[in-house]
């Protein structure tokens, strides 16, 4: 008899677990590099509100992002640095289109080396012959890298200062090479120069392009629709949007 009460506690048991393992998700959000350390503490606030969630979470260059995606990467969000990506994303259909949402902003600063670097104030500094190599983002794949070339062409610089420029892969990879000093300037966003204020100073914020807005939006082809969609929406919500404030975003 004891033995019968045994196998019913332990068949009770299994068959209240087995519903929290049907319940295991896992969501993948392949986002713009800019927004590493941000979503890195946003994503544990969304899988508490989500229990049983897991967030995965790939960072790169927009552009990359949305190449792996158009290539079948299963992706359920999609978070861009620029309008000009998620507008490809959209023409592409690789994205549900009534999910896009703006959820923050930024700015473009020139920065340099904190220490032994060539006194730079402005944009025409960079025309100085000590200043010899200018970290930017390849302009095919990396928004900053657009935004900066706009910003240059606006102040009739882009040209000129051709041979001077070293194209990186994603703005965490500009941020780097002007932090080692091995760029006397380079161009990120204001978040990531504020992550290294003890090995890089901002000269300038830079004007002469479109503004820098985030819009995230679920992946069409997701097979967590329902998730992504919620995970688009906590981005605007009060505990995101503190966390990236937080870090140095503003309001979309």
């Amino acid at each position: 008899m004891m033995f019968k009460r045994l196998l019913c506690t332990v068949a009770v048991s299994l068959s209240s677990a087995l519903p929290l393992v049907a319940q295991a998700q896992h969501l993948t959000v392949s986002a713009a590099a800019s927004l590493t350390d941000a979503f890195k503490e946003i994503g544990p606030r969304f899988e508490a509100s989500k229990p049983g969630t897991t967030l995965r979470f790939n960072f790169a260059a927009s552009g990359v992002l949305l190449q792996q995606i158009v290539q079948g990467a299963p992706v359920d969000v999609f978070v861009s640095a620029d309008q000009e990506t998620m507008n490809r994303a959209a023409d592409q259909k690789v994205i549900a289109a009534d999910t896009r949402r703006d959820f923050a902003s930024n700015a473009v600063v020139l920065i340099a080396p904190a220490r032994g670097a060539p006194a730079i104030t402005a944009l025409a500094d960079l025309n100085k012959a000590d200043v010899k190599h200018i970290a930017v983002g390849k302009v095919a794949s990396v928004p900053v890298g657009r935004y900066t070339q706009a910003a240059l062409e606006t102040a009739q610089l882009w040209a000129g200062l051709q041979p001077k420029l070293v194209f990186a892969d994603n703005v965490r990879q500009v941020l780097d090479y002007v932090s080692r000093g091995e760029a006397e300037a380079g161009f990120v966003y204001r978040t990531d120069a504020e992550l290294l204020k003890d090995k890089v100073r901002i000269a300038m914020t830079v004007g002469g392009h479109a503004p820098v807005t985030y819009p995230a939006a679920a992946v069409a082809d997701s097979a967590q629709g329902a998730l992504a969609r919620d995970f688009v929406a906590f981005l605007n919500g009060f505990e995101a949007q503190a966390i990236l404030a937080r870090y140095g975003f503003g309001k979309p």
